[in-house]
């Protein structure tokens, strides 16, 4: 499966667009992260990683409660003839699936699932609404406002970092860098100061 035929099952699933902003984000985090390990000669396959970021959460819409997402998603991928790999990294995302997080691509797609979301939030609350203006001491306060982005498990984004065995600000840098890079997709670009 390859990255456009990923995108339009994403398509075919989820209508909400910040759902589908969402998938591109964790997908951009991941494919930094897939070119940075191949720079540094690890065997990444840049394509799987795509692929299994825009898919994670693909059944959300449908499958909205735990533990229904993603294990009732997953026989639908292997339909669709999703790799078995992907499958499973899609899996090990949840901490509640039973799956546990074994290789680069499972570890590397939990640690940016929540901090993607978070960082999508912060982004929205600065004065121009940009990616732009975020960066990781923001992060990190926001991280301690339990009323902000409720919905964003902090557990998951610190024991992601943990597991990736990434000290938590550089992951939380290296994210929002990459974010960076493709705002304007993310729905992340701003607004242009008022005149």
């Amino acid at each position: 499966m390859n990255r456009d035929q990923a995108w339009n099952i994403v398509c075919e699933f989820i209508q909400n667009d910040a759902l589908r902003r969402h998938s591109l984000a964790v997908e951009t985090c991941v494919s930094a992260y897939a070119a940075k390990y191949a720079a540094e000669g690890q065997p990444v396959d840049p394509e799987t990683w795509t692929v299994t970021a825009l898919l994670h959460d693909f059944d959300w819409e449908i499958h909205p409660q735990a533990p229904d997402h993603p294990m009732k998603g997953e026989p639908i991928l292997e339909q669709r003839g999703v790799s078995q790999e992907i499958r499973r990294a899609i899996l090990s995302h949840a901490t509640y699936s039973g799956v546990p997080r074994e290789s680069l691509l499972e570890k590397t797609l939990f640690a940016c699932d929540e901090l993607a979301g978070f960082l999508t939030a912060v982004s929205y609350v600065k004065p121009g609404r940009s990616i732009h203006e975020v960066d990781t001491k923001s992060v990190r306060k926001k991280m301690k406002d339990k009323a902000f982005a409720r919905a964003v498990n902090r557990e998951d984004i610190l024991q992601g970092a943990a597991e990736l065995g990434v000290d938590l600000d550089q992951h939380i840098a290296f994210c929002i860098q990459a974010m960076q890079a493709r705002a304007a997709e993310l729905g992340l670009q701003g607004q242009p100061p008022s005149a």
